[in-house]
């Protein structure tokens, strides 16, 4: 059965998942992700040292490396993507100007003011990983913008005038028209995109503590993830359910009854984000022993450690983002794992949580033990391990053959 789905995956889903995967748009996004995984990297890092603030008085704050690197994720993101767009299309002419109105773009669409002061106030989560999905809707519509224009100039061929004023006349035009639009939507209309995506996502508050809710929040956050959008974007809904939730619980427990709602940070954080959103810590481990190209070994090796403490923006934002072969078996665990995990809590083999344990970087499995000191929990976490091991091992091995042909593809070129 393994080897008939591997044969399938290899002839007839990767070629098409690649063909996708080579579109410009999202080639573009894809390569803004993997170029901005340093940055993932160094702040996934920082937070595991910052660990130690809660245990060593004065230990010195760390944050500001975070601050520097993750905390400005959106603006790095609407700066490459459409500079990356205009070199998917070979179009060089306004890549400069490109990225600097993606930021622009990003910082209007942010709602970005001067106050009386003459300071610049911006929302700090909308520049960071809480505004990707509005960096990368800036990213691309500039990138469009940039295209049809570099296409045209206000010049005809063979004017004696030099190329870079020539050039830079030319992007006076396509700069109006994004500048115009963010004037638009945000100065005249005040069209506040992010509160519009909080608008949506309130129904699920309201079934948040049903099978439903909690598949669809923790599903939700894998699709969006999936898309290079940070699953922080339901922060408001899964935090706000999951704090009501455990306090129900403690309640109940007080009163001599047993804790009976399941959607809680804790649950998530001990047996559902197995190594992060998406349930990463199988997929780390796979590239890092079972792999055999260089780039998935050295990227599995590089990121297991982080994703051990449930941190994976490295590994997700280097492979997975975009890349249709991976997208899949994350979806599978945005379905699966949720659905074992509210089965074996609601009929009683799993202590439900009534304590709050928000310390979501502790390694596992100190997270699921320390949540609700029961051994099944234990088992509960060994066997979501195990099917997300099954999960990614088809898939990613399809993946890792496609890496070891490029790579042999580009060792033939430098030969």
């Amino acid at each position: 059965m393994m080897n008939k789905l591997m044969d399938w995956m290899g002839s007839v889903f990767a070629p098409k998942a690649g063909k996708i995967a080579k579109n410009p748009w999202i080639a573009s996004v894809q390569d803004t992700m993997i170029a901005i995984m340093p940055v993932m990297i160094i702040s996934s890092l920082v937070t595991m040292i910052s660990i130690l603030n809660d245990f060593i008085p004065n230990f010195p704050d760390f944050s500001y490396f975070s601050t520097y690197t993750f905390g400005l994720s959106s603006i790095f993101t609407a700066c490459l993507i459409p500079t990356f767009i205009l070199e998917k299309y070979k179009l060089p002419k306004f890549k400069r100007q490109a990225g600097l109105m993606g930021v622009a773009m990003l910082f209007m669409m942010s709602l970005g003011a001067v106050d009386e002061a003459g300071n610049f106030a911006v929302i700090a989560d909308r520049i960071g990983s809480g505004g990707m999905f509005v960096a990368i809707a800036a990213g691309l519509y500039v990138g469009l913008i940039m295209k049809i224009f570099s296409k045209r100039s206000l010049f005809k061929k063979g004017t004696a005038m030099p190329k870079f004023l020539v050039d830079s006349f030319d992007s006076m035009a396509p700069i109006v028209v994004i500048v115009a639009t963010g004037f638009i939507l945000s100065g005249l209309l005040k069209f506040d995109l992010y509160a519009i995506i909080d608008t949506m996502l309130q129904p699920l508050i309201n079934i948040g503590q049903s099978y439903i809710g909690f598949l669809l929040i923790m599903f939700l956050m894998v699709f969006f993830y999936s898309f290079g959008l940070s699953p922080w974007l339901l922060t408001p809904i899964y935090y706000s359910v999951g704090v009501k939730g455990l306090a129900d619980n403690a309640a109940l427990v007080a009163a001599g009854e047993k804790a009976m709602f399941i959607t809680t940070n804790e649950v998530f954080q001990g047996w559902v984000w197995l190594g992060g959103t998406g349930c990463t810590l199988m997929l780390c481990f796979i590239m890092a022993f079972m792999c055999k190209s260089g780039k998935l070994k050295s990227l599995g090796r590089t990121c297991i450690l982080p994703s051990i403490c449930n941190i994976n923006e490295p590994v997700v934002y280097g492979t997975v983002v975009l890349n249709p072969l991976l997208m899949i078996p994350m979806w599978l665990c945005g379905l699966i794992i949720p659905t074992v995990t509210y089965i074996a809590f609601s009929i009683g083999l799993v202590t439900i949580p009534s304590q709050s344990f928000l310390l979501w970087y502790m390694p596992m499995p100190i997270t699921a033990w320390l949540t609700n000191h029961d051994i099944m929990g234990l088992v509960l976490l060994a066997v979501n391990l195990a099917i997300t091991f099954v999960i990614w091992l088809p898939f990613v091995k399809v993946y890792d053959a496609q890496c070891l042909k490029e790579e042999a593809e580009e060792k033939a070129q430098e030969a």
